[in-house]
């Protein structure tokens, strides 16, 4: 199920910074059962994760089968996947979309603990962060996956 105020998704697009740099806009999927994993994320992440880095638009799912549909049906640059969610967890998830979607965007998943990176590996996560969330590293991350994006590997 998608959050009410979730936006559509939109392909990743440059603008310019007022010091003449290009500004790359982002549309970010997120996908945690938990509305508080959800408002923690988009809090930590922030509207510009990176000074080159721009989130667009969030779109919010709580269930696995609303990420398949949006995925399948929308344009994200990237996918943040809370590992915890249930009954689907963010990290089979995660494996599932990236063997069964063409071009599938790139993926941060979301660990219970920092131990956890080898299931991220064999969720063939592109990065991880472990809870509790790192502000910094959140940011850092989805930025990364930005620049990348789905646009770049479409």
């Amino acid at each position: 199920m998608t959050a009410p105020h979730a936006s559509a998704a939109s392909s990743a697009s440059s603008t310019t910074a007022r010091d003449g740099s290009a500004v790359r806009q982002i549309s970010v999927l997120l996908y945690s059962d938990d509305v508080t994993t959800r408002d923690a994320v988009r809090v930590n992440v922030g509207r510009r994760p990176a000074r080159d880095v721009e989130v667009a638009s969030w779109r919010e799912c709580a269930t696995a089968a609303a990420v398949i549909e949006a995925v399948e049906n929308g344009h994200f640059d990237v996918l943040v996947l809370d590992g915890e969610a249930a009954p689907t967890g963010g990290l089979g998830l995660c494996r599932q979309l990236k063997n069964e979607i063409y071009s599938c965007p790139p993926i941060l998943v979301l660990t219970g603990r920092p131990q956890d990176g080898w299931l991220a590996t064999w969720s063939q996560a592109d990065l991880a962060v472990p809870h509790p969330l790192d502000p910094i590293a959140l940011a850092s991350a989805v930025a990364e996956l930005g620049r990348r994006g789905h646009a770049a590997t479409a």
